[in-house]
């Protein structure tokens, strides 16, 4: 740490003065000159240059092996040269100007890089794993299997036995509870955002806004919480007055919740796209005789399909991921159903229950965590596929 703070105040220094001198240096040669020089960058792209090999020379020297005197020795030798050659390539007319922006390109190129590597770096671990869950358990038996019971602690040397590892009812609730979850977010958040964008004064847009967007920050576990002392509660109590069942941890509790918390994501997107629609268009359809909530419907929304779908797409998968509040409203138990009522799993709880504990990754019970996961991310992919494949259809015809 002290070397690293040395380095940052000595390349600070010098680059203060390093601007003085090339300002100076401008000056006089500017005066020397009979005709106008034209410089092919400014001084502070020289001043740039400066830092940029400085930080390589520090981040070099702070991983090498050397003794503490030795690495002060060398940085200090090191930016006393970088130094010096700045105020030689600045009277050569070195375009420092370029060499910066192909350093910037470069850093980006990486830090792109970097996003792509550990995506396939996660896809890649995924899909080994779930390759030797596959040597256990037959994908068709995994694939279109009904009944999922993986609480045998199975050991490489074991026989599966009696575990069943069908994801079909695990899906099912997935879809299940996603489903009531977009129910209750979509409608909702795009006629929130019509509202605010286009009927609410701007005083109650600026106060209404916020306290909404405040929901997204809540963490999912208060949520969860909430589900279960509040939501569960009363559709009991609501259902029980009609003479209906619903059990005290159901599908219903935890996709309204789920649905709650995902309303902030699909009003603000929407309200920015419906703000990003021309005002020329909204007040062309209302001079041609158009009603309000006809330009609303056949104008505003249309042209802002493309990017409703996308906070569509962003609100199913931020529902299909979602774990804690599943874990805590709608339960563990895999169920081959598709009522509302009754309670269900969804595939990221079943991968956190797999997953808790001192087990080892050599038995399919553990390593169906790791096939759920890579369905999940296939079912995930194709999904985002198609609804891309949409929103370029919509702005071919609505763009």
């Amino acid at each position: 740490m002290n070397f690293l703070i040395f380095s940052l105040i000595l390349a600070a220094t010098l680059a203060i003065t390093l601007n003085r001198n090339i300002r100076n240096l401008r000056l006089n040669l500017q005066i020397q000159s009979d005709k106008k020089l034209r410089f092919t960058s400014l001084p502070i792209h020289y001043i740039y240059c400066f830092l940029l090999w400085s930080i390589i020379f520090t981040a070099t020297i702070t991983f090498t092996s050397f003794s503490s005197f030795a690495k002060y020795c060398l940085v200090a030798t090191l930016l006393a040269v970088n130094f010096f050659l700045i105020k030689i390539f600045y009277k050569k007319n070195f375009n420092s100007k370029k060499h910066i922006e192909k350093a910037g390109t470069i850093v980006l190129s990486i830090t792109a890089g970097i996003g792509i590597l550990i995506t396939i770096i996660i896809t890649a671990s995924i899909l080994f794993e779930s390759l030797r869950f596959f040597e256990f358990v037959k994908p068709l038996d995994f694939l279109l299997g009904t009944t999922w019971n993986p609480q045998m602690a199975i050991t490489s040397e074991q026989a599966v036995g009696d575990s069943a590892f069908g994801m079909v009812p695990v899906f099912l609730g997935t879809l299940l509870i996603t489903l009531i979850a977009m129910l209750v977010a979509v409608p909702t958040g795009i006629m929130g955002a019509v509202y605010l964008c286009l009927y609410a004064k701007a005083k109650t847009r600026d106060y209404l806004k916020p306290i909404l967007e405040i929901l997204a920050g809540v963490p999912t576990v208060v949520y969860g919480y909430f589900a279960v002392v509040t939501v569960a509660p009363f559709f009991k109590h609501a259902f029980a007055s009609f003479g209906i069942e619903i059990a005290s941890e159901s599908a219903l509790a935890a996709g309204f919740v789920m649905g709650v918390m995902i309303i902030p994501f699909v009003l603000s997107l929407t309200d920015d796209a419906l703000n990003a629609v021309p005002q020329a268009l909204k007040d062309g359809a209302l001079a041609l005789g158009s009603t309000k909530s006809e330009m609303i419907k056949k104008v505003a929304l249309l042209s802002a399909t493309p990017s409703i779908v996308g906070a569509v797409i962003l609100a199913v998968s931020r529902a299909i991921g979602e774990t804690m509040i599943v874990v805590m409203a709608a339960g563990l138990v895999a169920k081959l159903t598709f009522n509302p009522l009754d309670s269900v799993t969804t595939a990221t709880a079943q991968i956190v229950t797999l997953l808790v504990g001192d087990q080892e990754f050599n038995s399919p019970k553990t390593l169906a965590a790791f096939a759920l996961a890579l369905t999940l991310f296939i079912f995930t992919f194709i999904f985002n596929i198609v609804a891309l494949v949409v929103i370029k259809n919509y702005k071919k015809k609505y763009g």
